[in-house]
């Protein structure tokens, strides 16, 4: 009975440290929604949405589309670069003569960029874009900054599924006939989409939610984005969350909430996006078996 018992406080406290663990990393993240919420729903207009900021005042339409902006061409330029990159590492590189694959090169300058802090990025990028080649706080330094900071992401996110994919895939497609890059597109890739897909979504998460590559990169404006891509500054949903919490106006306050809200929900709609793309992606393959 001893042995027995002491099986079953061994389960008991695993089970309390990792109830322990999980409330650890949930409580903080509905201490701050809750927090967000509970200060710009009391105070929130629909009118933000659809109005520009005026100085301290006004609505959050530009920061608004500004963020979709910067959103959508980071899920061009790094989506593309990062999702080529991760196809190399995990399908085309080839273990060589001294047993190290092609790609291990490639895959040590990913680590080594995803460590970079993002103020260093803005940095680089201030200094190489914004100043050196003369095209000051715009939309195309703000995009290559931020697709430089997400691409490791991109990249690991997608070796990582595709060598998830059963190598019985690859075998099955070779016995077909199919060549390398039609077994790539039609079967492996297809199979692989959950996990690129997440990690895109991941990626935009941290680009719209970053604020220190953009404060050196995109600067700030109070008008609505324009198809100009250098000598105009762009806004976006972090700098009103940054600046005008610490300004002396309730209407500075507000606008910092509301922002705040924004983001949160932007987030999570790109969760819900990325569940269902998930799901549909699985059912989609059990269909096909």
């Amino acid at each position: 009975m001893a042995p027995t018992r002491w099986r079953r406080t061994k389960e008991l406290g695993f089970r309390v440290a990792t109830v322990g663990a999980l409330a650890l990393v949930v409580g903080p993240a509905l201490w701050l929604v809750l927090g967000v919420v509970l200060r710009a729903v009391p105070h929130w207009k629909w009118s933000v949405l659809t109005t520009p900021t005026q100085g301290l005042s006004g609505g959050l339409e530009n920061a608004i589309l500004g963020s979709l902006v910067l959103m959508a061409g980071v899920l061009v330029i790094a989506g593309s670069v990062g999702v080529l990159a991760g196809i190399h590492l995990g399908e085309l590189s080839r273990p060589r003569r001294h047993g190290k694959p092609s790609g291990t090169i490639l895959r040590t300058a990913t680590e080594v960029l995803s460590g970079f802090p993002s103020i260093v990025l803005g940095y680089v990028g201030y200094v190489a874009l914004c100043v050196g080649l003369h095209w000051g706080y715009s939309l195309l330094p703000a995009l290559l900054i931020l697709s430089i900071m997400v691409v490791p992401y991109i990249a690991k996110s997608t070796e990582t599924a595709l060598r998830q994919v059963p190598t019985s895939y690859r075998e099955g497609a070779e016995a077909l006939g199919m060549s390398t890059g039609q077994a790539l597109r039609k079967v492996v890739l297809k199979s692989a989409v959950p996990g690129i897909a997440t990690g895109l979504l991941v990626a935009l998460a941290i680009a719209g939610g970053e604020t220190a590559p953009l404060l050196y990169t995109g600067g700030w404006s109070n008008s609505l984005p324009s198809a100009s891509l250098v000598h105009q500054p762009i806004a976006y949903l972090t700098y009103p969350v940054w600046a005008f919490y610490n300004q002396p106006y309730k209407e500075a306050h507000y606008l910092s909430y509301d922002a705040a809200l924004l983001l949160i929900v932007l987030v999570l709609v790109l969760l819900v996006i990325s569940r269902l793309v998930v799901a549909r992606s699985q059912r989609h393959a059990e269909r096909r078996r």
